[in-house]
């Protein structure tokens, strides 16, 4: 029987917190782009999470995060995706849409924008989510902004409220944290 729950952080249960650990190592183990590690927890933590569960193992996960994004130089209050993952054996059956859908809900319910870093285009674009076609710049901790062409071809926006009439060519930046930035 599948079960899924939305909790913040600090009502997941340290035991729990490990089991979505688990699943997303397993999930990105091998993958072109890096293993998930500590940086990656790091931004995963702090915010919503949705997990699927079935006979109380984790099956899927995605989590929703605070950011301030800026698009064209105006900011915006950004549901930030992280975390998203099934657990490798289960994929195509829909569970991960199951954590989705509430994420994407919640930013269109709370947030200005949502953003997301991906290669998985379609799965996004069929819960709302846009390829964002500008160049991405991250602003440093020093207040200078640089160029992140490497995250062009990841990105998806969720406009919603405010950013609903945005340029998807205009320039998008996140601020500077440790590890990946977008």
């Amino acid at each position: 029987m599948l079960t899924v729950r939305s909790l913040p952080t600090h009502e997941v249960p340290p035991a729990r917190l490990a089991d979505i650990r688990a699943l997303l190592d397993a999930a990105f183990r091998g993958d072109p782009d890096g293993d998930f590690d500590d940086d990656d927890w790091a931004h995963t933590i702090g915010g919503l999470h949705v997990i699927v569960l079935e006979d109380g193992l984790v099956v899927a996960h995605a989590a929703l995060v605070s950011r301030t994004i800026e698009v064209d130089g105006r900011p915006f209050r950004t549901g930030y995706v992280e975390g998203v993952a099934t657990l490798p054996h289960r994929k195509g059956e829909g569970l991960g849409t199951l954590a989705m859908e509430p994420i994407t809900a919640q930013i269109r319910l709370a947030e200005e924008l949502g953003v997301l870093g991906t290669g998985a285009y379609r799965f996004y674009e069929r819960l709302g989510w846009e390829r964002w076609r500008g160049p991405s710049y991250v602003r440093r901790h020093d207040g200078s902004v640089e160029r992140t062409a490497e995250d062009d071809d990841g990105l998806m926006v969720l406009r919603t409220g405010p950013s609903a009439a945005i340029d998807l060519t205009s320039p998008i930046t996140c601020d500077d944290r440790p590890g990946d930035c977008w």
